[in-house]
């Protein structure tokens, strides 16, 4: 089997995030692949163990962003894609989900059998683009499953939420995302991180797909950051001390904080 897996590069969540003059993520900071899609790398490696298929790694954004296809290439992924063009900044779901469905086109000779997504990236953490990147291709998806088994052309998996646990069923080909407790993503190892060095990584741009820029970027965006607001500095916390109403004093701190 033949799996295509989107993957994203995000700014490191341990450090300070902003935004550019023109309200759009400021990626000239420390970067890596968004957690939440080695969830995705990791189970593409398993569904391929054996030597049974091959999985390509696909991302799109600035050229920072070969270092996720690196991590996925280091964990073992076969193969990657970068599609890299000047003109997809700022470019909102709908425009990303168009070039990864046109990617996915191109990498499978339009006929892709499995393509697996993060739950959501860590940036935008908007969780849409996997729906939308099936529908662009005329593919059943099964999005947010904490199980993944494939059985011949058959795809099953449990969809966990607050309330209950559900089975989805489909058959491929499909899209299917998954969540952060389906597996445990293995760390790259030495072999690994030098066996990436040469393995094969494809750039492509807009005019390699066939896309028109007028399709993307942040001035053809649905949505946009208009202003933003620097998070405040933390303050010293208050201390109470407890002479037999520490309870209460703290049910009124609560109350006061509409916290309950």
């Amino acid at each position: 089997m033949n799996i295509v897996v989107c993957v994203k590069y995000v700014p490191d969540a341990q450090g300070d995030r902003t935004f550019t003059e023109d309200n759009t993520t400021d990626r000239a900071i420390d970067g890596l692949l968004s957690e939440l899609d080695e969830y995705a790398v990791e189970e593409a490696l398993k569904l391929t163990e054996g030597g049974d298929g091959e999985v390509t790694v696909l991302t799109i954004g600035p050229a920072d962003a070969a270092e996720a296809i690196k991590k996925a290439l280091q964990m073992g992924a076969h193969k990657g894609v970068h599609v890299l063009d000047d003109a997809l900044h700022g470019s909102d779901a709908p425009a990303t989900s168009l070039v990864l469905a046109e990617a996915i086109k191109k990498i499978t000779d339009g006929k892709p059998e499995l393509v697996l997504t993060g739950l959501a990236s860590t940036d935008g953490t908007m969780g849409v683009v996997p729906a939308m990147v099936a529908e662009r291709l005329g593919l059943p998806q099964a999005t947010q499953l904490s199980t993944l088994e494939i059985s011949g052309d058959q795809v099953k998996g449990r969809r966990d939420n607050d309330a209950a646990s559900e089975t989805i069923e489909t058959s491929l080909p499909a899209l299917v995302s998954v969540t952060d407790q389906i597996n445990e993503p293995r760390y790259p190892s030495f072999k690994g991180i030098m066996a990436a060095k040469k393995k094969p990584v494809e750039t492509w741009s807009l005019a390699d797909l066939g896309v028109d820029a007028g399709q993307v970027g942040l001035a053809n965006a649905w949505t946009a950051v208009e202003t933003f607001t620097a998070r405040p500095p933390r303050e010293q916390g208050e201390i109470v001390t407890d002479e037999g109403d520490g309870g209460t004093k703290l049910a009124e701190f609560l109350s006061k904080a509409k916290l309950i």
